[in-house]
């Protein structure tokens, strides 16, 4: 019975299409390709080193976070709350090695109910300071191993 129990789960994961704003790989690389050209190239021209360019969480702290969100988003009578990603680059009295690097952001949005349409959801709503932002995780102990604190796993250097 355990066997049929999983072949039901199984079939249940592979029905579920992939969300419709996922990109492909190959564009996921064009797009970060052209951050290194454009972007990453005149940051470290401009800082004298080469600046964090990635970064990276767990699924699983992603998941707490959205949970997270969404709990106190529904005390506050926000149905439909979304996320922004902020850029920002740490103080350099904060980085080991005095580099300011840079970082991101999760901040929540959202209006209650009637404020902004159905919802209180759109691309343009307001952000909501009533919830925490996310930005560091565990890993590497809070820090990168770059000097920088655990923003994520951001990782400087062109690869």
């Amino acid at each position: 019975m355990g066997k049929d129990l999983q072949k039901k789960k199984d079939k249940k994961i592979k029905k579920k299409k992939k969300p419709a704003k996922c990109i492909s790989v190959e564009e996921a690389r064009e797009l970060h390709d052209n951050w290194c050209e454009h972007r990453g190239k005149h940051l470290k021209a401009c800082l004298g080193h080469d600046d964090t360019k990635d970064f990276w969480w767990s699924v699983e702290e992603l998941q707490e976070y959205l949970k997270y969100v969404k709990r106190e988003s529904k005390k506050q009578g926000i149905l439909n709350p979304g996320i922004r990603v902020y850029l920002g680059a740490y103080p350099k009295s904060k980085c080991n090695d005095d580099r300011g690097y840079s970082t991101i952001f999760f901040k929540p949005t959202g209006a209650p109910v009637g404020s902004l349409g159905k919802g209180g959801g759109a691309p343009g709503q307001p952000d909501n300071d009533g919830i925490s932002p996310y930005n560091r995780s565990d890993s590497n102990n809070g820090n990168n191993g770059d000097g920088s604190p655990g923003n994520g796993g951001g990782s400087p250097g062109n690869s």
